[in-house]
């Protein structure tokens, strides 16, 4: 089952940037340490599911909840996340299918059950605790970067946090590339203060003005960012926060991503 949960196209992006095993400290160290590709289906199952750690199939998987809890914690600690998703970008841009030109902004709310950092009142879940999830998402719905704050934090506030958070992206001779043309986004960014930040960049902010009546066309554009929302809250565990640490919660995400990426790079095999 561990096979079918890590295939062997994701494995064999994830084995070569995976961090260093601790050394034993000790000639006798007891059990053998779990296998690196049965710890990570143990953490897509809880992804994909949403069951809690205790509850992970131990005989299917090969782990045990535990043991998947910490190593999704010791590969969150050391940043391993991010440069799986950074490595599947830049294969994509490889083979043509990043489409960088164009880029749409958005947040989604998610309710907090256990509390935790990143958690507040949330305004649509009648001031219960929230996060939320703020997205940058390419032309084609490719998730870019993401982020997580509490819910009661206001979606413009992650916008320039999320364009200086934006990968590196190589896969193409020269220069790597950071930066979209165009920012799409709804009046929830309509700033003018912003504008002038996101100018200073090098890109072309496109913010419906509030007040404005609708038609003005930028959901053509803007739309996919919400379809890779629906995407994201496919794995069950991203649906609701159950995690306290806000790190393990962006941990999820982000691998959420880098599988999301992955399936779009299927698609040039």
């Amino acid at each position: 089952m561990s096979r079918d949960l890590v295939p062997d196209d994701l494995w064999t992006r994830v084995a070569p940037i995976l961090p260093p095993r601790p050394q034993r400290r000790h000639r006798y160290a007891g059990r053998h340490r779990t296998c690196d590709r049965i710890a990570l289906a143990g953490i897509i199952v809880v992804l994909r599911t949403g069951v809690t750690w205790r509850d992970v199939p131990r005989q299917e998987v090969g782990c045990s909840g535990v043991t998947a809890w910490r190593r999704l914690r010791d590969w969150t600690e050391a940043g391993f996340w991010p440069r799986l998703h950074a490595a599947i970008l830049a294969e994509l841009r490889a083979v043509g299918l990043l489409e960088m030109d164009d880029c749409a902004i958005d947040g989604s709310h998610v309710r907090a059950l256990k509390g935790g950092t990143h958690t507040g009142p949330s305004p649509v879940d009648r001031a219960g605790p929230g996060s939320k999830h703020h997205l940058i998402a390419f032309r084609n719905g490719t998730p870019l970067t993401v982020s997580l704050t509490s819910g009661n934090r206001h979606d413009v506030t992650q916008l320039m946090p999320l364009l200086d958070a934006m990968p590196r992206i190589r896969g193409l001779r020269g220069r790597p590339r950071h930066r979209p043309r165009r920012l799409f986004a709804d009046r929830g960014y309509d700033f003018d203060k912003y504008r002038r930040l996101i100018r200073a960049r090098g890109i072309t902010p496109k913010i419906a003005r509030r007040g404005a009546s609708h038609g003005s066309g930028l959901g053509k554009t803007r739309w996919v960012v919400e379809r890779t929302f629906a995407w994201l809250h496919q794995f069950k565990r991203l649906r609701i926060r159950y995690d306290i640490r806000a790190d393990l919660h962006l941990g999820f995400l982000q691998l959420a991503c880098s599988i999301i990426c992955l399936r779009r790079l299927r698609t040039s095999f």
